[in-house]
C-alpha cells in the first residue's frame, strides 16, 4: 500500500495476533480451534458413496493460509500461460508472475542452522519480500535418505529435481514451506503486521461478515455500510467471493431467482467451475522400529524457547512430481488435462512414521467440476459447495495412475529390505477394488478454485475481465483463487500470492495520480 491508497479491510473472522495453535507449524488442522475455521460441509458426492467431506477454511484473519499445511508450490509455468491464453493478457504470463513470485517472497534458511547445500535454488527465489519460505528444519531422516538415494537409482522415471518453483517442478524435489524462524508465514503476518496496521490509512475491521456488494445506496438498514470511493476488492476465497457475489445479484439469473433474489448483473458462471485437488493414500509396512513418543510439554517448551524442534516444522521432506506415462492405457479414452508437458498430473507427497511409509497420491489435474451456490436468500446461511468428486471417469483412472507410480517409486533398489507388505490395495490385483476403495477412502486437499474465473475481455463466459474486475460492475474486483481459470499443479497459497500481487499493480496503476480509498472484503 502506497500513501495514495487509503483501505478498509474487512474479515469475518477474528484477529491471528496471539493465537499459539495458528503460530506453531506443528499444530495442524486437528490442534487448531474451530473458532478460526469456517466449519463447511459439502453436499453428499454421489461418486464417492455419497459421502459427505469436511471442507474447513480460514475463519480467521490471513484467511485459509492461518490454518493451512504451509507447503509452497508454485506450480508449472504451463498453468500460468494458459492464464494468459485464455484471458488473452499476457500479463499473467509465467514470464510475466516470475518476478512477482520473487517480489512476495522472502527466502529463509530453517532455523536451527542445518546445511541445505544442494536442496533449493537461489536463482528462483526472493529474498527480500514479505512472505517467509523455507525448508524443512530437521536433518535428513533415513527415509529422505532413501527418497534421494532413489532418485539417483531411477532417474529416468524419477528424476531429482533442484527446485520445484522454478515453473519446472517433475522430478523428487525437497519440500518448502510457509515457515520462517519457526513460526507460520501467512498473508496476516506476512502483509498485516504490527508495523502495517499502525499505518493512517489503513483500517482493519475484524469479526465483520460481509454479506453482499451494494450497487445504489440502502437505507433503513440497521447493518453497517461500507462505502469504497473508488473500488471494492473481494477476496472471501473461492467459497466466500461467490457466495458474496450471488447474494448481491450477480450471477444466474434462473438460480437468483428461484430464491427470489433481485438479479443485478446476469452472470451465468459466478460459482461454476469449482476445481479442486483430491487425495488418497498408498501405505506399506517396514522393517523400521515405530519412533519414541514426542512429549508435547517438553516439545512447546522447546519451540517458545528457540522455535525449534518437532514443532518448528509440519511437512515431511520430500515431494515427488510426476506425469502418468504417456504409454499408459488411460489416454485411449481421455484428453490429457493438463496445460503442457512441463505439468504433474500426479503428486506424490511422502510421509512415514517409523513402521509405516507411504505416500498421500494427490491428482493435479483433475476433469471433474463443481459449484457452489447458495442456499437460501440468506447470507448468513452456509453456502452450497458440490466439488463434484470423481464426477468425470479420467479422475478415477488417474488416482490408479498415480497409485501405480507410487508402487513403482517403492519398487525401486534403494528400498530394498526396508519395505515389506503393502497395507493399502495394489491397483494392478484388481483394478475394479481398488477404485473402489478409493471411492470409500478420498478426501479433499481443500485447493478450491476457479468460481469466480477470469475470461478474455468481452468474452460471453466467465467472471472477471483479464484485471480481475466483475464483468458487468463498474468499481468491484475479485483477487483470490476463486479467479484462477486454471487450477495450478501445486499448492494453492503460492498461485494465489501470484494472482494477488499481479493484482496490487492493476490497482496501483488504475489509482495513479489518484486519491483512492479502496475496500476489501476478506
Amino acid at each position: 500500500m502506497t500513501s495514495s491508497l487509503s483501505e478498509v479491510e474487512a474479515r469475518a473472522g477474528p484477529d491471528n495476533e496471539g493465537v499459539l495453535e495458528i503460530a506453531v507449524p506443528g499444530y495442524n488442522q486437528d490442534r487448531i480451534n474451530d473458532t478460526y475455521k469456517w466449519n463447511y460441509i459439502t453436499e453428499p458426492q454421489p461418486s464417492v458413496n455419497n459421502r459427505a467431506l469436511e471442507y474447513k477454511r480460514g475463519h480467521v484473519l490471513g484467511g485459509s493460509s492461518s490454518i493451512n499445511g504451509m507447503l509452497y508450490t508454485r506450480g508449472s509455468a504451463d498453468e500460468y500461460d494458459s492464464w494468459a491464453k485464455i484471458t488473452r493478457d499476457q500479463g499473467w504470463s509465467w514470464r510475466s508472475l516470475f518476478s512477482l513470485a520473487k517480489r512476495h517472497e522472502k527466502w529463509v534458511p530453517p532455523n536451527g542452522g542445518r546445511n541445505i547445500t544442494g536442496q533449493f535454488d537461489p536463482r528462483v527465489h526472493g529474498f527480500h519480500g514479505n512472505t517467509f519460505v523455507s525448508l524443512p528444519q530437521s536433518e535428513p531422516s533415513p527415509v529422505d535418505l532413501r527418497v534421494m538415494q532413489n532418485a539417483q537409482l531411477q532417474s529416468e522415471r524419477f528424476p531429482f529435481n533442484l527446485d520445484p518453483n522454478s515453473g519446472y517442478p517433475l522430478g523428487v524435489t525437497w519440500t518448502q514451506s510457509n515457515i520462517g524462524n519457526g513460526e507460520r508465514s501467512s498473508a496476516a503476518t506476512a502483509y498485516l503486521g504490527p508495523q502495517v496496521r499502525r499505518r493512517p490509512n489503513l483500517d482493519i475491521a475484524i469479526n465483520t461478515l460481509a454479506t453482499r456488494v451494494l450497487t445504489t445506496k440502502s437505507g433503513g438498514d440497521t447493518r453497517k455500510t461500507l462505502t469504497a470511493s473508488k473500488e471494492l476488492i473481494l477476496a472471501a476465497g473461492a467459497i466466500g467471493s461467490p457466495q458474496i457475489l450471488l447474494n448481491s445479484g450477480i450471477g444466474d439469473r434462473s438460480d437468483l431467482n428461484a430464491l427470489g433474489i433481485d438479479t443485478v448483473v446476469d452472470l451465468p458462471d459466478v460459482g461454476k467451475g469449482l476445481t479442486d485437488h483430491i487425495v488418497r493414500a498408498a501405505v506399506w509396512n517396514t522393517t523400521a522400529s515405530p519412533p519414541p513418543p514426542i512429549n508435547d510439554q517438553e516439545a512447546l517448551e522447546k519451540w517458545r524457547l528457540n522455535r525449534t524442534g518437532p514443532l518448528a516444522q509440519f511437512a515431511t521432506g520430500h515431494i515427488v512430481w510426476s506425469r502418468i506415462p504417456s504409454n499408459a492405457s488411460i489416454w485411449r479414452n481421455h484428453r490429457d488435462s493438463a496445460s503442457g508437458k512441463n505439468s504433474p498430473h500426479i503428486e506424490l507427497s511422502i510421509f512415514s512414521s517409523g513402521p509405516v511409509v507411504g505416500f498421500a497420491i494427490i491428482l493435479l489435474t483433475p476433469h471433474s467440476r463443481g459449484a457452489v451456490k447458495l442456499r437460501s436468500s440468506s447470507p448468513f446461511d452456509a453456502p452450497i459447495i458440490n466439488p463434484g468428486y470423481l464426477t468425470h471417469p479420467f479422475d478415477v483412472e488417474a488416482i490408479r495412475e498415480g497409485a501405480r507410480l507410487a508402487k513403482q517409486f517403492f519398487t525401486g533398489p534403494a528400498w530394498d529390505g526396508y519395505l515389506t507388505n503393502p497395507l493399502t490395495l495394489d491397483p494392478d490385483a484388481d483394478p475394479a477394488a481398488y477404485d473402489e476403495s478409493t471411492r470409500n477412502t478420498l478426501i479433499t486437499t481443500v485447493h478450491p478454485s476457479g468460481t469466480a474465473a477470469m475470461s478474455a475481455r468481452n468474452a460471453k463466459n466467465g467472471v472477471l475481465d483479464p484485471d480481475l474486475k466483475v464483468k458487468g460492475v463498474q468499481g468491484l474486483r475479485v483477487a483470490d483463487s476463486s479467479a484462477m481459470p486454471v487450477i495450478p499443479t501445486g499448492h494453492s497459497p503460492a498461485g494465489t500470492y501470484l494472482l494477488a500481487e499481479r493484482a496490487v499493480d492493476l490497482i496501483r496503476s488504475a489509482c495513479l495520480m489518484l486519491l483512492c480509498t479502496t475496500l476489501s472484503l476478506l
